[in-house]
């Protein structure tokens, strides 16, 4: 790889760390052609890109960034790289499940918009509900004190409905 080259993958690198609202950063150390192009299925299903990019160039478009400096250190070995815009879950999900169902596939680090999770981080991120899920929630949340005067309307008028029944059982009487 000559000069140019190398500097159009940190440019290509460069513009991808800027445009994500998460980078992810895993080991894929033993993991056959046939598994790694599984799982490039799967990030690319959730809309998640997944690229190989050697340590020393990725490391240099991280100093030029300069925005993810715990990530730096973590580059050693064979290093994939996930970035993702706004489905930030997907990617720590997929490695969990590759990880615990392979072995393999080992979570080295990641920057979730500006937080920073390590490696012991994977479970917690993996557990974090999806945007659909949080959204769901909170139109749950705003949906059910509107319920709740729909009901207690109702049950006003159930209970006029029945003392004028039995105010109209009483004078029939």
């Amino acid at each position: 790889m000559n000069k140019t080259e190398k500097a159009e993958v940190i440019s290509e690198i460069t513009e991808k760390l800027k445009n994500a609202s998460g980078v992810f950063l895993v080991d894929y150390k033993g993991i056959n052609v046939a598994d790694i192009s599984e799982i490039r299925r799967e990030f690319r299903k959730e809309g998640v890109a997944y690229k190989v990019y050697k340590n020393t160039l990725l490391k240099r478009a991280i100093d030029e960034v300069g925005t993810y400096p715990e990530l730096s250190n973590r580059l050693v070995g064979m290093t994939g790289v996930i970035f993702t815009d706004e489905n930030y879950v997907a990617p720590g999900k997929i490695i969990k499940k590759y990880y615990d169902k392979t072995g393999k596939l080992a979570f080295k680090g990641c920057y979730i918009e500006s937080q920073f999770y390590g490696s012991e981080k994977l479970d917690v991120l993996a557990s974090m509900p999806t945007k659909e899920e949080i959204m769901a929630s909170i139109v749950g949340s705003i949906a059910a004190p509107a319920s709740g005067i729909v009901g207690a309307i109702n049950a006003v008028m159930r209970d006029i409905v029945s003392l004028v029944d039995e105010i109209s059982k009483k004078k029939a009487a």
